[in-house]
């Protein structure tokens, strides 16, 4: 396995952060970034919804906002990927800089604002896929709009015959009042009306949710109580952190905005082992934050997660890192005896076995 990235990352990182994101873009889009190798071990596939993962590393949300290299993407060694985050309008975020590295802890602090041209561009692209690769699209609710669940109904009305599976996104820290809707009676609402709107599709896509890393106590117990008895489909655990640990040493550690990338590793296990543990393993969980070898995966898998997304180590370390992270993954998984990924998900739990 070639690792281009070894050389082009840092050309690629002496462009300002959001520069060298669009730059990537415009690569994938000519159809000559290096394809990578998929690693064919059936002990990495799950099935999941009725769909067959070709193996748990996903791309999260935040990356192709605008499904503009779904597809192209898939070449990379991924087994599913997730678009948006998208918004029934167009909006242009917030005022940049918005996308800050933190080279020495290799993690990212951004404030994008929902950026995105919007629920109909992205469907007409969506209309045009070429590939049978799963593909999930993640909806927001736009900067100004004072009914929040009136935009996620829009969403899954012009985006849900075209997805895969469906994230409700209530926990980027970069819409005012949107981490709000996590509480226990906004939730029912809005869960209420979007699942109203999926059941008047004609087939209706898995319905998750994707929630903060940040969350006390009670409303963890809120949320789990709240998908178990709106019959939610799963849980995407965790978006960013507004948090900061203690240590950060790059110069961009003050920004505002969410920290992903290694320092957000221990917070987001947390969580996921928590929520898995909250909803009795009986909702499948997407593990994020912080994953950057297959040992971590591995961690989150065990924790309670079926699949698995990243994002920020791409920055650091090229798509080489999925094809990395899956073949250490299947070497774990078989040097602990499990003959396929679901026979580990939450094997670290007291439950397990």
């Amino acid at each position: 396995m070639f690792d281009y990235y070894r050389f082009a990352g840092p050309l690629i990182r002496l462009l300002p952060a959001e520069a060298a994101h669009n730059l990537s873009i415009a690569i994938l889009k000519t159809g000559l970034a290096p394809r990578q190798p998929a690693v064919d071990d059936p002990a990495l596939k799950i099935s999941l919804w009725g769909r067959e993962f070709p193996n748990p590393i996903g791309l999260a949300a935040g990356y192709d906002k605008n499904a503009e290299v779904p597809d192209a993407l898939l070449t990379q060694g991924f087994g599913f990927i997730e678009v948006g985050t998208v918004t029934p309008q167009p909006q242009p975020g917030n005022p940049k800089p918005r996308l800050f590295r933190l080279v020495g802890e290799k993690a990212v602090i951004n404030r994008m604002g929902f950026n995105n041209q919007g629920a109909q561009r992205v469907a007409g692209r969506l209309a045009r896929r070429r590939s049978a690769g799963i593909v999930g699209v993640n909806l927001g609710k736009n900067k100004t709009t004072e009914d929040a669940a009136a935009d996620y109904e829009k969403g899954v009305r012009i985006l849900g015959p075209l997805s895969d599976y469906l994230v409700i996104n209530v926990s980027s820290p970069n819409t005012p009042g949107l981490r709000a809707l996590q509480s226990r009676s906004a939730l029912e609402d809005l869960v209420g009306r979007v699942r109203h709107a999926l059941h008047e599709l004609p087939s209706q896509p898995p319905l998750l949710l994707k929630i903060a890393p940040d969350l006390g106590e009670d409303d963890q117990r809120d949320i789990a109580e709240v998908v178990l008895a709106a019959g939610l489909d799963g849980l995407i655990v965790t978006n960013t952190t507004i948090g900061r640990p203690d240590g950060l040493v790059s110069k961009n550690k003050t920004e505002t905005g969410g920290l992903s990338g290694p320092p957000l590793f221990e917070p987001s296990t947390r969580m996921l082992r928590e929520m898995y543990r909250l909803t009795g393993g009986r909702l499948p969980l997407i593990g994020v934050g912080g994953i950057t070898t297959g040992a971590e995966a591995y961690a989150k898998i065990r924790a309670g997660a079926s699949l698995l997304q990243i994002y920020t180590a791409l920055i650091y370390h090229g798509t080489v890192q999925v094809t990395r992270i899956n073949r250490e993954l299947s070497q774990l998984l078989h040097r602990d005896g499990f003959r396929k990924l679901a026979d580990a998900v939450g094997a670290d739990h007291p439950s397990a076995g």
